[in-house]
């Protein structure tokens, strides 16, 4: 069902409910969110003038989120869009489901080299590309006042200033999400396996580990700092001088922190074992994928339209348009990108984090269980390392539990 097809070099694709006069013609059907809808159809507009050998297809663009197309999609592969956009956590499923064919093979070397790693990663089951990275705008980083913090590389120098300043360092430490920050950085791993039903088949963790050891003792030495406050809202903090948040909170940072506003990636910490470690966690990333076709000709004009939708100058444009981070590394190194100091942090963080894929329900639950022990001072600094490894124990023996 592969065709061979000349990379990436489209130039402009796509049609979006065009009206087209021809009526033998073959209809393509798009699925994006509600907030993209217009932009997506002009950019098939454009790609359709310059490309008059597609005239023979109807393009039609429905407003269906990246949060519900991939279960539309697995529900019914046939009925679904032959392009649509999803979540990452998704890709397993769909792929399982028959629902996603492989990136053309000439676009291969093209994506890989033109996205940033994390993107890709999501992109890629096993060994095999299965969707155009579209976006790299969904985790978490470091929002500071440069007048406290003096250095942000580092969580001990961090918390350090805001204690000397009298000032807050907010991270919600009783969130599943953010959480993976310190387990993740010290190699500690949990992940799920899936069948196409989308039920948990399979866990894979090692909290119960000295990686994740490691973490829960920085989570901890985090919570015993006077600086320390739970919490990952600008608007609902008190005193803050650095927080852990997203993309989706910088204009009420930037009001905060006024000329001080700085942003950064997450900073490193050192491990009660002496060791370095890079904060990590999840990261959130918007693919391209493209449905399975029995008409040759008709995935060549859907391979191509992915590809076109995916380019550095679509990104681009999106950006400008509604704000979605490129995944695209010329579109990250834009000026107006790089303009955009939170994008960037976000950016270099997200070469440290783990793509999020699917997970129980209440693993969430779970998580904040755990975090809330640590706020609570069930367990503190001074808890043994016996205990702390029965409360790991305890939480991978649970996460286990929820795929059995």
């Amino acid at each position: 069902m592969k065709k061979k097809m000349a990379a990436l070099l489209v130039t402009g694709i796509l049609a979006a409910t065009l009206t087209c006069t021809a009526a033998y013609a073959d209809e393509i059907k798009v699925w994006v969110a509600d907030a993209v809808v217009d932009f997506t159809r002009q950019q098939i507009d454009s790609f359709m003038e310059e490309n008059p050998d597609y005239a023979g297809y109807d393009v039609l663009v429905e407003a269906v989120g990246e949060g519900d197309a991939a279960g539309n999609m697995i529900t019914d592969v046939e009925a679904g869009a032959d392009i649509y956009v999803f979540a990452q956590d998704q890709i397993a499923r769909l792929v399982s489901a028959g629902a996603l064919e492989e990136v053309a093979p000439d676009n291969v070397e093209a994506v890989e080299n033109d996205n940033d790693p994390g993107a890709v990663g999501a992109a890629t089951v096993g060994d095999l590309l299965w969707a155009y990275p579209l976006t790299s705008d969904n985790g978490y980083f470091l929002y500071y006042d440069s007048s406290v913090v003096s250095d942000p590389s580092t969580l001990e120098g961090i918390l350090a200033d805001c204690e000397a300043a009298g000032k807050n360092f907010y991270m919600e430490i009783n969130s599943g999400w953010y959480q993976t920050a310190f387990f993740f950085a010290t190699g500690a791993d949990l992940s799920y396996d899936t069948d196409d039903n989308g039920e948990f088949t399979a866990c894979h963790t090692n909290y119960a580990s000295d990686a994740g050891l490691i973490a829960l003792k920085e989570i901890l030495a985090l919570k015993s700092s006077p600086a320390f406050q739970n919490g990952s809202s600008v608007g609902q903090g008190t005193k803050i001088a650095a927080i852990v948040d997203g993309t989706w909170d910088s204009s009420a940072a930037q009001e905060l922190f006024g000329d001080n506003y700085a942003c950064a990636k997450l900073p490193v910490f050192e491990g009660a074992d002496g060791e370095t470690y890079q904060m990590s966690g999840f990261g959130g990333f918007k693919l391209l994928g493209v449905k399975p076709q029995e008409d040759e000709a008709k995935l060549e004009v859907c391979d191509a339209l992915a590809a076109y939708l995916s380019s550095e100058e679509v990104q681009l444009a999106r950006y400008e348009a509604v704000g979605w981070g490129p995944s695209n590394l010329n579109a990250q190194a834009s000026d107006i990108v790089k303009a955009d100091v939170a994008l960037s942090a976000l950016a270099e963080q997200l070469a440290f984090t783990v793509p999020q894929g699917q997970y129980p329900g209440d693993y969430w639950s779970l998580a904040t269980s755990l975090g809330d022990s640590v706020i609570s001072e069930e367990i503190t600094v001074d808890t043994s390392d016996d205990d702390l490894m029965a409360t790991l124990q305890k939480f991978q023996d649970t996460c286990i539990s929820y795929a059995e």
